[in-house]
């Protein structure tokens, strides 16, 4: 499915982007059939993981498990097969578009991936275990807290121009709000792999 999500990505950039798809800024303004083809795969894609997820395993820890597990590994294996067939991204700092529910997510390629990457980490050895894994309460708030950082830092670079579809076309990034992001990542990270661990003095369990 990365490959497909690849390849679709390629197709879009040599549509919209025939000068040169290795660059996706400034923006494009799509017509309204096309945004909402676009914003349906996008939907879909989020259903078909959930569907797997929740017909591989049983109870709901293992179940967050393999959603996070086969999300970070078709977002890494998207990033892959984009650098086989387009050669992109080029460098460590390049900027892309995420998604676009309900607004245009914009970050460098390595915020998503390394969230992508922190998925797999925690995830995989959850999955390999035959009995669910109790998780604390406040290690599922600190994960919660971790993604609405993250979210709001991939979220705010777009916010500001949605009332102005011209500035929103001519949008170029600057600076990328990582002090949004490091703080949401480690705390998706502290939340994530404390509640690996346990309930171990985190407080209520609940498997």
């Amino acid at each position: 499915m990365a490959l497909v999500e690849a390849a679709v990505v390629v197709y879009l950039r040599r549509l919209y982007y025939p000068e040169d798809p290795l660059t996706v800024f400034p923006l494009r303004i799509w017509p309204m059939r096309d945004l909402l083809v676009e914003l349906g795969r996008e939907a879909a894609t989020i259903v078909m993981i959930l569907a797997v997820a929740l017909l591989a395993v049983q109870g709901r820890v293992r179940r967050t498990a393999a959603f996070l597990f086969v999300f970070g590994v078709w977002d890494l294996c998207y990033y892959l097969w984009l650098k086989v067939a387009l050669g992109w991204p080029a460098t460590w700092a390049e900027w892309d578009i995420l998604f676009l529910i309900p607004w245009p997510w914009l970050a460098p390629w390595v915020a998503p991936a390394a969230v992508a990457a922190l998925f797999v980490l925690w995830a995989a050895p959850v999955l390999a275990r035959d009995a669910e894994t109790a998780v604390p309460r406040l290690a599922w708030a600190l994960a919660a807290a971790g993604l609405c950082l993250m979210l709001a830092s991939f979220l705010a670079s777009a916010l500001p121009l949605l009332a102005d579809p011209a500035a929103l076309a001519a949008y170029v990034p600057g600076r990328y709000p990582w002090w949004l992001y490091l703080p949401g990542l480690g705390l998706l990270g502290a939340g994530l792999f404390a509640g690996r661990r346990g309930a171990g003095g985190l407080g209520p369990a609940r498997g």
